[in-house]
């Protein structure tokens, strides 16, 4: 089917698509011409061929001001087309990094408004050595703590991964961590539901560990002889 082009410039398009390219087996067939509703500006679709831009085309804008004029071209772009192949959508590097991304030499900068994190005067009870007053007075403690969101979401993390109570390991142990003479408890606000296993033939060694996880290791767990 033959396309409809008032502005008689289908051949300076394609000339201004090949000038961009600057190599003419990427640019291919005439596919449409999409005028707007006076038909002043037209746009140029071309066939494109570039490695990477699979289902996009090579879009040219015309515009013409009247019957008289000469037409101009304005604009050459590569367009996405349906079914295009794109980039994934950008997302930000802290949204993108992920437990074990960070290495040695590597810092990740904190933002400011970190919903994790409050200053250090409004550190949540129990999880500084000092009170407020003190740390106000004495210009002690850390700059930012841990906020409530923080804190739950670290309790959530812990207590639902690897050594909470609900691996195979914690399953299959004799008696819970908490009973467990090499289990250390944390202190400040999570002291109650988490500690680190001092045991150096345990698998979670140095680790963090829920209160009811467990493993085969535990200290009471002995060898009963008649």
């Amino acid at each position: 089917m033959e396309i409809r082009d008032p502005f008689n410039a289908a051949a300076r398009a394609r000339a201004a698509a090949l000038e961009d390219a600057q190599n003419p087996s990427v640019v291919g067939e005439l596919l449409s011409i999409d005028f707007d509703s006076e038909e002043r500006v037209a746009t140029y679709l071309f066939q494109s061929s570039l490695p990477g831009y699979v289902g996009w085309s090579w879009a040219v804008t015309a515009i013409r001001v009247d019957d008289d004029a000469e037409t101009t071209i304005c604009d050459v772009v590569l367009l996405p087309g349906e079914g295009a192949l794109l980039a994934p959508e950008w997302v930000p590097y802290k949204n993108r990094l992920q437990p074990g991304d960070v290495g040695i030499g590597d810092v990740i900068p904190t933002s400011a408004d970190d919903e994790r994190l409050v200053p250090g005067l409004a550190a949540l009870p129990g999880d500084e050595d000092l009170d407020n007053a003190q740390l106000f007075e004495f210009g002690l403690g850390r700059a930012r703590v841990l906020s409530i969101v923080g804190r739950d979401a670290a309790a959530k993390r812990w207590h639902e991964g690897d050594r909470g109570p609900n691996t195979p390991m914690a399953n299959y142990a004799p008696k819970p961590c908490q009973s467990c003479g090499f289990f250390i408890p944390i202190s400040g606000a999570l002291r109650t539901a988490f500690g680190v296993c001092a045991n150096a033939l345990a698998p979670d060694d140095a680790r963090v560990v829920a209160v009811d996880h467990g493993c085969g290791a535990h200290s009471e767990a002995m060898v009963v002889t008649e």
